[in-house]
């Protein structure tokens, strides 16, 4: 069995369009001996316009992109290409993985090629379940230089090469080997068919997505509590107080707990002040410190914070 691991670098990337201009690949043996090293240069047919994943421009790739219009298109280099992916003695890998399988069922469908059909794995999903952390996707970059790899950043190849070494990394920091760490982790592979992704998941990812689903569930059923209670208020006959023409807006994290929320929106509205949802409309904004989104908009359209601490020691005077 060998391993193989490869990156796609694009001219440009739309919703619907990706036009290639670099696959690099590196094959191993399964003990991560380079068997084979190679950049396939691609003409894309197309301009380059290179944006970040914001979809901001300023991303450079190290190429002379003047030279791609001498190199082959890529139904040129699509059969060796399909055959590397599709050969049942490579074990496939990537970084985010996801995204170059993407592009590569774009551009069969572009020059109307048959599909190609593997099954993958992804260092960077290899990286999530090791470390437990589900919530964000690591980059290259970051994992390479926290496992201690060099290499050149948005090289087809060199990013290929540096995919392997990170597996490697994690591998010998798992003091295992790449099917250990699938067995381990319950890593099943994704898999690329007739234009379709079915992406990679794990044991640790579903047991994360249910958490998240039931958290976030509990929070939308405390916040449903809470808005029953600000609706009843405003709806309700207007009271007058010292608190009367104040606006008032919770963080989120306060909102969701009811029982201190519902205490709190009801001594607001009893003292003559309302309550909003939406912090560009409140000139009060209660929080427990001076960041996030709310904060920022609410501060921006000329709400003052006050800190919830000091809130609550008010409201007990009133």
């Amino acid at each position: 069995m060998k391993y193989l691991f490869f990156d796609i670098e694009c001219a440009c990337v739309f919703k619907k369009v990706a036009k290639m201009c670099a696959f690099g690949y590196v094959l191993t043996d399964d003990q991560f001996q380079v068997l084979a090293r190679e950049e396939i240069l691609i003409n894309p047919k197309g301009k380059f316009r290179l944006t970040d994943r914001k979809g901001r421009e300023g991303l450079v790739l190290p190429y002379e992109y003047e030279d791609f219009k001498k190199y082959p298109t890529f139904p040129q280099e699509y059969p060796r290409i399909k055959a590397l992916l599709e050969d049942k003695e490579n074990i496939v890998f990537g970084h985010a993985t996801i995204n170059d399988v993407n592009y590569l069922n774009l551009e069969t469908k572009r020059y109307k090629l048959p599909s190609i059909n593997f099954s993958f794995y992804c260092t960077q999903f290899f990286y999530m379940n090791v470390i437990g952390d589900y919530k964000r996707q690591y980059g290259l970059g970051a994992m390479a230089e926290e496992l201690g790899v060099e290499f050149t950043p948005h090289r087809a190849v060199d990013d290929a090469y540096a995919t392997m070494r990170v597996c490697q990394a994690i591998c010998a920091r798992e003091n295992t080997d790449v099917h250990g760490i699938v067995s381990r982790h319950g890593i099943r592979a994704g898999r690329a068919a007739d234009g379709r992704i079915v992406p990679l998941s794990s044991k640790g990812q579903k047991a994360y997505f249910t958490a998240r689903d039931e958290q976030r569930e509990t929070r939308a059923k405390a916040r449903a509590q809470f808005y029953r209670v600000v609706n009843k208020n405003m709806n309700g006959k207007r009271k007058e107080g010292s608190l009367s023409g104040k606006i008032f807006c919770f963080a989120k994290d306060i909102e969701d707990d009811v029982p201190m929320s519902v205490e709190l929106v009801s001594v607001i509205f009893e003292s003559g002040g309302k309550y909003t949802s939406h912090p560009t409309e409140c000139n009060v904004y209660i929080a427990r410190d001076d960041s996030g989104e709310r904060y920022k908009a609410a501060i921006q359209n000329g709400a003052a914070f006050v800190p919830l601490e000091m809130l609550t020691q008010a409201l007990e005077r009133v």
